[in-house]
C-alpha cells in the first residue's frame, strides 16, 4: 500500500503526529503549550499544536476527539469533526470544550485530539423537480424507532 507524503513544519518540541497502531485511522495531536491551560466546566479554549501542513488538492484533514479523553474527562473537540482544507497554511489549533462538572488542565505534550487525512470529492449541483424514491423516503431523525 502506497502512502501519501505530506509536507509538515513542526514548531513544537513534540514528535510528529503518528499512528499508535498499524490499523489506526487517526494520528494523535499534542498540545504545544508554554504553560498548562485549565479548562473550566462548559468553557472552550483553542489549543495550539505547533504544526503546519500542506495538504494536496483533493484532500482534507479532519480533527476529531480522542475517545478516551472524552469518555474519562468530558474533554472533547467542539466542532467535531473540524476540517483543515488543502489551501490552509496556518497553525493547526484545536478547539476543546469541557463538558464535565470539573476543571481540567491540559499540559504541554498531552494528546488532545486525533487527525485523519482523507480524500474528498467536489460536486456540481443539478437542479431537479423530484428525487428518486427509496424505501426510507423522508424518514429522518428516529424514523426507525427509539430502540
Amino acid at each position: 500500500m502506497s502512502e501519501l507524503v505530506i509536507k509538515i513544519i513542526n514548531k513544537s518540541t513534540n514528535d510528529l503526529p503518528s499512528y499508535e497502531t498499524i490499523h489506526s485511522a487517526g494520528m494523535d495531536l499534542r498540545a504545544n503549550l508554554e504553560t498548562a491551560v485549565e479548562i473550566k466546566p462548559l468553557e472552550r479554549v483553542i489549543i495550539p499544536t505547533g504544526l503546519f501542513i500542506e495538504l494536496p488538492e483533493g484532500y482534507e484533514a479532519q480533527i476529531r476527539p480522542r475517545s478516551g479523553l472524552a469518555a474519562k474527562t468530558g474533554i472533547t473537540v467542539l466542532n467535531s469533526p473540524g476540517t483543515i482544507d488543502a489551501d490552509y497554511r496556518g497553525e493547526i489549533k484545536i478547539i476543546l470544550v469541557n463538558l464535565s462538572n470539573n476543571n481540567f488542565t491540559i499540559q504541554h505534550s498531552e494528546r488532545i485530539a486525533q487527525m485523519i487525512v482523507s480524500k474528498h470529492e467536489r460536486v456540481d449541483w443539478k437542479i431537479a423537480e423530484q428525487l428518486g424514491e427509496t424505501k426510507r423516503g423522508e424518514g429522518g431523525f428516529g424514523h426507525t424507532g427509539i430502540h
